[in-house]
């Protein structure tokens, strides 16, 4: 479940197809020797390699269409058309390849999927589609995640409610696009009918496209959506079956400061003018990005614009297109069974090998027999917060 394109992109690395790559995301893109030896996009990858996923929802409808297709949302938009060279028709395909007994359904708006009926429903396919920020070629977009999980015989569901990623929260169309807690609590639903419990990887990713783009607002309630799509999978759990883990794979030169007072809005003015230029500045400041701005070779005055519009560029000291990452540590969160695995300083490799071994997946599995014994079959649920320390995990003993 993603707010951007259904792709391959959140952590750990073992979530998505192995590629040499990200321009080999698209038959658009791929280069023609690769192709001739075999090589797939990851839409089609994904597709022909991981058939057993029961629940996909995000963006990127367009990169499962035939080049030129017209979009089912957006007829007249041509941006919003098919884009895919080999003619295939993905989401067909997709539907085609569940057995018949499987109810497998494909959906592209808010109502198709509260109208779902969990009980009824074994996979589910959906996709999003409008926006595309200006990123550089090897942050084209990508296709479906690649898990390894064998399915429970549940209905597939394929949920791809915009042509590109999905709109920002502030910006979300409420009757046509879900919300990220509505995926989440949709997809919970579906998971948990399996008896042998399931895995769900969630990922706020316009979190990230908000910092890049230095619109901090936007970030920040994209950031808040994960936050109570993190409480929604919490109440629907339970500490006792389900391990919960929220992490970032990075994080951004966004920073926060001025001795504002409580109360104070974090998208307002520090309390004091800057010593040096005797100017406002706002609390919410980048390192780098595109709101670097000057005025008759000094730093814009920011008390003469409006800090508190939704696209407001926060003021950076570097001027760059795109914002960076970061270099520091990130938060690992995590609540419910060996969740005392993860505290202290970790290699972000070790994230996996605890998930694999609270699910009993993999070499160690000495601590298995007891555990079911004692106390049954567990779930494990997996949540991922991309680009902000937060992420949150289910798994299943």
């Amino acid at each position: 479940v993603t707010t951007t394109r259904i792709k391959p992109r959140p952590p750990p690395a073992r979530l998505r197809p192995q590629r040499q790559t990200r321009l080999v995301l698209l038959t658009t893109r791929c280069p023609r020797r690769p192709l001739d030896q075999g090589c797939k996009d990851m839409c089609l990858a994904t597709e022909d390699n991981i058939k057993d996923i029961e629940v996909i929802m995000g963006g990127g409808r367009k990169y499962m269409y035939p080049k030129n297709t017209p979009d089912v949302e957006y007829p007249n938009n041509e941006k919003a058309n098919g884009t895919r060279l080999d003619g295939m028709n993905l989401t067909k395909i997709w539907l085609d390849n569940k057995n018949s007994n499987m109810a497998a359904r494909y959906i592209w708006n808010r109502d198709q999927l509260l109208s779902l009926q969990p009980q009824d429903v074994d996979y589910v396919l959906g996709k999003s589609s409008t926006h595309y920020w200006g990123h550089s070629p090897r942050h084209i977009p990508d296709c479906l995640i690649q898990m390894y999980f064998k399915s429970g015989g549940l209905s597939p569901t394929l949920g791809l409610f915009e042509p590109i990623d999905m709109s920002y929260e502030l910006e979300r169309n409420q009757s046509t696009d879900p919300s990220l807690p509505e995926m989440v609590e949709m997809a919970i639903k579906i998971l948990r009918k399996n008896p042998k419990g399931f895995f769900l990887l969630v990922e706020g990713g316009r979190i990230d496209h908000g910092h890049h783009e230095g619109k901090a607002k936007q970030a920040l309630h994209e950031a808040v959506q994960m936050d109570i799509a993190i409480e929604l999978a919490g109440r629907m759990t339970s500490t006792q079956d389900t391990l919960t883990v929220v992490t970032a794979d990075h994080s951004h030169v966004f920073s926060f400061g001025g001795y504002t007072h409580r109360g104070n809005s974090i998208f307002g003015l520090a309390p004091d003018l800057s010593d040096v230029d005797q100017k406002p500045f706002t609390s919410i400041l980048y390192g780098n990005g595109p709101g670097y701005k000057l005025e008759n070779g000094s730093r814009e005055n920011v008390s003469t614009v409006d800090f508190n519009h939704p696209n407001y560029l926060a003021q950076s000291a570097v001027p760059l297109r795109m914002e960076t990452h970061g270099g520091e540590d990130v938060a690992v969160f995590a609540k419910g069974p060996m969740a005392h695995l993860l505290h202290g300083v970790h290699e972000q490799n070790y994230i996996p090998h605890v998930m694999a071994y609270a699910s009993c997946i993999g070499q160690n599995q000495e601590h298995c027999s007891s555990a079911k014994s004692k106390h049954g079959p567990r779930t494990f649920t997996t949540l991922i917060s991309v680009l902000l320390p937060m992420v949150s995990f289910h798994v299943l003993l």
